[in-house]
């Protein structure tokens, strides 16, 4: 059903006269008699009788009119589900947990007006492609991974540093160090069970252990963080990387001790990718808060791989 034909009768059906329903619209008032007969034509019934007063609605035409303006307000709805600046901002922070989840809630807390839509994805390749087909505004990302370079239309900007940090459980060697050198990690066992091959994160534990010699365990199945600590927590040999601003909660019991890592401190970027055609003014608002508010990218002391540096 043509919605320009309903817009007119329900023009019409308020005005009470094609005359005036057509200067209402901007169009002759022989358009809005084509479109009126159209309308009849589609529903095969008559919607108005014509009188010396103007123009009635049939008894069809009472009928239609309620659900002409159901039609409309739906059709209005539909358009501003996906107008630019009326929808949801949607962005990617791949998990609830980290670091990008707490940017993206600073930028909510500083920018209540704007309505976010939070996703998480798990890779690169599904968020860059989410990009480009609009499902998602923008994405959290370590860019890029050796031999896969963003297309030429993804926009990115580093945005965080986030120090890596050892959680150890309280029997551990190396539980009562106030800092451990990167040198000092060198013969300990750090299990990382859920590190996928082919994602960032693995390509980036792979330059750090090429690096430093250090020795990283992806084995076993991952059950999740809470799985881990209840690990780490009683397997005195065991230690893993958190970084600093992942958010986790363990029991009081367990002991756990969260120990910086220096000389240098191995840093993992996050960065902000968009599509540089993106209009969405609150895609602006989002990258001139992270300009404003994050600090400490390639600081002296700190380690990244070549790789993730900004293009």
């Amino acid at each position: 059903m043509d919605l320009d034909t309903v817009r007119t009768f329900v023009a019409a059906a308020d005005a009470g006269q094609f005359q005036e329903a057509a200067a209402e619209l901007a169009v002759t008032q022989q358009a809005v008699s084509k479109r009126i007969a159209a309308l009849e034509r589609n529903l095969g019934v008559r919607l108005f009788t014509r009188t010396a007063r103007g123009a009635e609605l049939t008894i069809d035409g009472q009928a239609f009119l309620p659900h002409a303006r159901d039609l409309l307000r739906v059709a209005e709805r539909a358009v501003a589900s996906v107008r630019t600046g009326r929808r949801p901002l949607r962005v990617d922070v791949i998990a609830s947990r980290g670091a990008a989840a707490g940017l993206l809630r600073g930028f909510h807390h500083a920018h209540p007006e704007v309505d976010l839509d939070v996703v998480m994805l798990f890779d690169i390749e599904t968020a860059v492609a989410a990009i480009h087909s609009g499902a998602i505004d923008a994405s959290f990302r370590a860019v890029g991974v050796p031999g896969r370079p963003l297309p030429t239309d993804i926009e990115s900007v580093r945005v965080l540093d986030e120090p890596l940090e050892l959680l150890t459980g309280p029997a551990h060697t190396l539980a009562g160090a106030r800092s451990v050198t990167v040198a000092q990690l060198s013969g300990h066992r750090i299990w990382m069970p859920g590190i996928v091959p082919g994602t960032e994160w693995a390509a980036y534990y792979d330059d750090l252990v090429a690096e430093f010699g250090l020795t990283i365990e992806a084995t076993g199945p991952n059950f999740g963080s809470d799985a881990l600590l209840d690990t780490i927590a009683d397997t005195p040999a065991l230690a893993t990387f958190m970084g600093g601003q992942t958010r986790l909660v363990w029991p009081a019991g367990h002991g756990l001790r969260r120990i910086p890592v220096t000389d240098p401190t191995p840093v993992y970027p996050h960065s902000l990718l968009w599509h540089r055609d993106n209009p969405h003014p609150a895609l602006a608002t989002l990258r001139a808060h992270l300009a404003a508010t994050t600090t400490g990218r390639d600081a002296t002391g700190t380690w990244a791989p070549d790789w993730v540096l900004p293009r």
